[in-house]
């Protein structure tokens, strides 16, 4: 069985000892995959009559991945496989679109995701409210 108390323990560690030594992340090549999605999705930030950059409006970028969790909850929901890779289930197919999305969006506006994911798993691991006593408690995290 996982201790994750200990695994948590060990991301924070090594969190502060890349900050303060410059090691690299904990999850390195999210960025790459952002730069790669963002590449070949390069048709959707152009013009298709001039090849020209057209802005994109964020809002509408992020409820579009919002739509592929939505799509993979329906698969979940109605158990079905994939109509367009019929050897997978929908909802693994979706998720790879919300994070294709995800990553076409953070290499177009320079998001550090490897930074960030390390960060956020590190502060997760000392939050309060992360604990089970916590999501125990009446209005806690519990589902």
């Amino acid at each position: 069985m996982t201790d994750y108390n200990a695994l948590a323990g060990g991301i924070l560690a090594r969190a502060i000892d890349r900050d303060a030594l410059a090691l690299p992340a904990l999850h390195p090549g999210l960025n790459a995959l952002a730069a790669a999605c963002h590449a070949a999705n390069a048709k959707w930030w152009q013009d298709p009559a001039t090849g020209q950059p057209i802005p994109r409006n964020k809002g509408e970028l992020l409820m579009l991945v919002v739509s592929e969790i939505a799509e993979a909850m329906e698969g979940e929901r109605k158990d079905l496989m994939d109509d367009k890779l019929p050897h997978r289930r929908m909802a693994e197919v979706e998720l790879a679109d919300a994070l294709i999305r995800i990553f076409d969006y953070a290499g177009a506006f320079g998001y550090d995701l490897d930074g960030a994911v390390t960060e956020k798993l590190a502060y997760n691991a000392t939050r309060a409210d992360h604990t089970h006593e916590a999501r125990l408690r009446a209005g806690g995290k519990k589902w």
